[in-house]
C-alpha cells in the first residue's frame, strides 16, 4: 500500500544519509499548512546552530499568513542573515522529503539571495 508520508520519510532519510556522510552543516526545512520553519543543523547533528520561522512574532507582524510563498520569502532571509551572524556561509539544504517546489523553493532561493551557499 502506498503511504505518502512514509514515502517522503524515505526520501528524507536518504537525503540525510548523504549529507551525514559529506560531514556538511545543513538547512533543514519543514512545512505545515499554517507555517515555516527553518533551522542550520551542525555537522554532527546534534546541535541547532541558527533557526527562523513564521511563529516568531517579529515576523509575523510582517507576514498575515504564515503558509505562503510571501512568508516563505521572508523566512529565507532571515535564516540567512542568522546563519551568517553565525559564522555559517556553506550548508547543504535538506528539504525533509518535500518536492522543491512552491514554499520550499521560495524560501531556498531567498537564502540564496541573501548571501548563504548551497
Amino acid at each position: 500500500m502506498f503511504n505518502r508520508k512514509e514515502a517522503r520519510l524515505r526520501r528524507a532519510r536518504k537525503t540525510r544519509a548523504k549529507i551525514a556522510e559529506l560531514k556538511a552543516v545543513r538547512l533543514c526545512v519543514n512545512r505545515t499548512n499554517c507555517h515555516i520553519y527553518a533551522q542550520i543543523i551542525s555537522a554532527c547533528g546534534g546541535k541547532v546552530l541558527a533557526s527562523a520561522s513564521t511563529l516568531e512574532t517579529a515576523v509575523r507582524k510582517d507576514v498575515v499568513n504564515g503558509g505562503n510563498k510571501a512568508a516563505a520569502t521572508s523566512i529565507g532571509k532571515l535564516i540567512a542573515e542568522r546563519a551568517k551572524a553565525a559564522g555559517i556561509e556553506q550548508v547543504a539544504f535538506d528539504r525533509s522529503g518535500l518536492q522543491y517546489h512552491g514554499r520550499v523553493q521560495a524560501l531556498a532561493e531567498a537564502a540564496r539571495e541573501a548571501g548563504l551557499k548551497f
